[in-house]
């Protein structure tokens, strides 16, 4: 089975990099299952239902989430009501939506958890519970697990990594919006990378226009920010593993430039 795992697809340029290269890299590549994470597809910040069928459309299979989630208000009867769309599972209980699904492939069942960490991040709870909790849930129901850790701290994202290695399948960290160099699989069979990075534009900070975002830093007053246009890339991985034991055997980490037509 080969899994596509995307990071944090940011505003507009972003979506449309999906629309462009995700169906593309399904044929070519022979994927199975598309993750990508979502909290930033509605003007940078936030995801809406109209933002997120549009990654449906193009074919990515589940999105999860993280802290910029609630963002737009009326994402919330879109988790209550649309499976693929996840948020946070370690949101206190009551939160709208759900943390973990299971989704249906030609090559057998395909778990998805979206996680939180607390580091520099809000108080939610203990996302190593968590993951224990959504592990459970699953078992017997998907042996292809695959965590989103959303989080600041490279260190948290590492420790998720190990605390369930031979447990899940993927790990990958989002939310930073820097991808890094360190995909491995680990010794249990758990596929792991510290951030995907995001795809949207590079010509930015982390997705912003870059003059905005610098005028923030240097004058230290309130600034409205606008996601950037340019040097749109998709970032992720592509993980192999065997749908039987749910073990990864192999990682990729992708860089893909999005030339947008000249309409947009």
């Amino acid at each position: 089975m080969r899994l596509l795992c995307l990071g944090d697809v940011v505003g507009g340029a972003g979506r449309r990099a999906i629309a462009a290269l995700v169906p593309r890299l399904r044929e070519e590549r022979r994927i199975d299952f598309v993750v990508a994470n979502g909290e930033n597809l509605a003007g940078g910040i936030g995801v809406t239902g109209p933002t997120a069928q549009e990654l449906f459309d193009a074919g990515v299979d589940a999105l999860t989430g993280g802290n910029h989630t609630w963002k737009h208000k009326e994402v919330l009867p879109f988790l209550e009501r649309e499976p693929r769309m996840l948020r946070p599972l370690n949101y206190p209980p009551g939160a709208p939506g759900r943390g973990v699904a299971v989704f249906q492939t030609p090559l057998g069942p395909v778990g998805v958890v979206s996680l939180l960490g607390r580091i520099f991040m809000e108080p939610v709870d203990c996302p190593f519970r968590g993951a224990n909790t959504a592990l459970s849930e699953l078992a017997g129901r998907a042996r292809v697990v695959i965590i989103d850790m959303h989080c600041e701290a490279t260190s948290e994202k590492r420790a998720m990594g190990w605390h369930v290695d031979g447990r899940a399948t993927v790990v990958f960290g989002t939310h930073t919006h820097v991808p890094t160099a360190d995909e491995e699989i680990l010794p249990g069979g758990t596929a792991y990378v510290t951030d995907l990075g995001m795809t949207g534009p590079y010509r930015s900070i982390i997705g912003m226009r870059k003059e905005q975002v610098l005028d923030k830093f240097i004058g230290m007053r309130p600034v409205s920010f606008q996601p950037a246009k340019e040097d749109v890339q998709l970032r992720g991985i592509i993980v192999e593993c065997d749908p039987e034991t749910g073990r990864a055997s192999a990682i990729e980490r992708l860089k893909i430039a999005y030339a947008a037509p000249a309409a947009e």
